[in-house]
């Protein structure tokens, strides 16, 4: 099964989209958007960018749990991770990203 990107409507009504792989597992999520074209061009975005290991920022919390932002060429962060246990988790979340992304069906929800 192919990765898909789910667009939804948040409690406060603003439009988000999370990357799920094929097995269903959320591995980016967006920030909210006032309207859906900025969904639909934050999709567009990562679709472009997630191929590109240097469009990746891996961090690390204070609590010790690791985690990633996929940023755009203008350096603006267009999807954050999850919390991973480990650093290689983390690595694996974004290989993910990589391989399920550029070829992702939408699935609209709000439609």
């Amino acid at each position: 099964m192919a990765g898909k990107f789910e667009i939804y409507k948040d409690k406060a009504g603003e439009f988000r989209f999370r990357l799920k792989a094929g097995n269903g597992e959320n591995i980016l999520a967006s920030e909210g958007y006032k309207d859906k074209s900025g969904v639909d061009n934050g999709i567009a975005s990562v679709k472009k960018n997630a191929g590109g290991d240097d469009k990746y920022e891996r961090k690390e919390s204070g609590s010790g749990k690791f985690h990633f932002n996929l940023k755009a060429a203008n350096h603006q962060i267009i999807g954050s991770s999850q919390m991973y246990a480990s650093a290689d988790s983390r690595d694996n979340g974004i290989e993910s990203v990589k391989k399920n992304a550029p070829d992702a069906e939408i699935d609209d929800q709000t439609s």
